[in-house]
């Protein structure tokens, strides 16, 4: 495995700094089998629309999710397949036994 630089490093910890947070983490979980809207997304996970249209600004900008706009709708989606495996593979990992 090649060393990690300073600046990967920083920004290594800000993508795992925004997936330390549950409900953002609930939100890439529902974009990981394609395409859901933001009013779908506050609805399926029971939160308010501004604090999810928040937390896709905050994993977009990141590059965690991508954004696709259809008409007046913008759908959301696991930014690439780095992203959901590294996901899943950390949702496997907690179910694991020791």
């Amino acid at each position: 495995m090649e060393k990690l630089d300073d600046d990967d490093a920083v920004q290594l910890a800000e993508i795992f700094h925004l997936l330390g947070d549950a409900s953002r983490l609930r939100i890439v979980f529902a974009c990981l089998e394609g395409p859901v809207s933001a009013g779908v997304l506050a609805r399926s996970l029971g939160m308010s629309a501004s604090l999810v249209s928040h937390h896709l600004r905050l994993l977009k900008a990141a590059r965690i999710l991508a954004a696709d706009r259809r008409g007046r709708q913008i759908f959301y989606s696991a930014k690439d397949d780095h992203i959901r495996d590294m996901v899943r593979d950390m949702a496997v990992h907690i179910k694991e036994e020791i």
